[in-house]
């Protein structure tokens, strides 16, 4: 059975050629990605606006006495006040009380979790060499579980007054017994040597820098 040259023709004329769809779904990403951005680009100040609050306010919490802060940058074995909205490991928060009398410092930290980074901040008195408070600035681990690094009421009680040498230790939950341990969660140890490791390697950077500028006596 001949087919029609004429039906023949016409049907491959309403199938779309590959360059045709090509170009459709170029343009079509083309499209969806330039909405997200122009999206992004529009929240982008509400978010950033959120994150500056969220850490202000973790800064007094952690920082118990504090009414004044100041953001500093170690350079050149010197802590500088800096404007500067990028923050890095050098980047640090220092705390005062009503009369400018340094209360101590507010130290970010950061380190893989069970499900994602884990970001913290924890408060730090040089001239009692204790961590004073911790809050979970950013946490994906897992609900019910490991999200009790920022839940658990107990687990938050171990961050108020812990010696930091020798270095942090994680226990088992009830063995807590000298002032450099802390009670693990039942359920979430991996998330509890999460945080206690982003503090002890965090000391490591920033313990003998603190300390060398407090005897020199000031920050600038």
């Amino acid at each position: 059975m001949k087919m029609n040259p004429i039906k023949s023709a016409k049907k491959n004329d309403d199938n779309p050629s590959a360059f045709k769809l090509i170009f459709t779904l170029g343009l079509a990403g083309f499209i969806s990605g330039f909405a997200i951005i122009g999206i992004y680009m529009a929240t982008l100040p509400t978010i950033t606006a959120y994150k500056v609050k969220v850490l202000r306010e973790a800064i007094f919490k952690v920082l118990p006495g504090v009414t004044q802060m100041e953001k500093l940058r170690y350079t050149n074995g010197r802590l500088e006040v800096t404007t500067a909205e990028l923050d890095d490991e050098n980047t640090i928060y220092a705390g005062y009380d009503n009369q400018k009398v340094l209360v101590g410092y507010a130290i970010p930290g950061e380190g893989p979790g069970f499900q994602d980074i884990i970001r913290i901040l924890y408060g730090y008195k040089p001239d009692q060499q204790q961590v004073v408070g911790m809050e979970v600035l950013e946490s994906r681990e897992t609900p019910g579980l490991g999200d009790k690094i920022y839940k658990d009421a107990e687990f938050q009680i171990n961050f108020l007054a812990l010696q930091v040498k020798p270095a942090i230790v994680l226990v088992k939950k009830g063995a807590k017994s000298a002032p450099n341990e802390v009670d693990a969660i039942t359920g979430a140890t991996i998330s509890s040597k999460a945080i206690v490791r982003i503090i002890n390697e965090t000391n490591e950077r920033w313990l003998e820098r603190l300390s060398t500028v407090n005897r020199e006596g000031g920050n600038q």
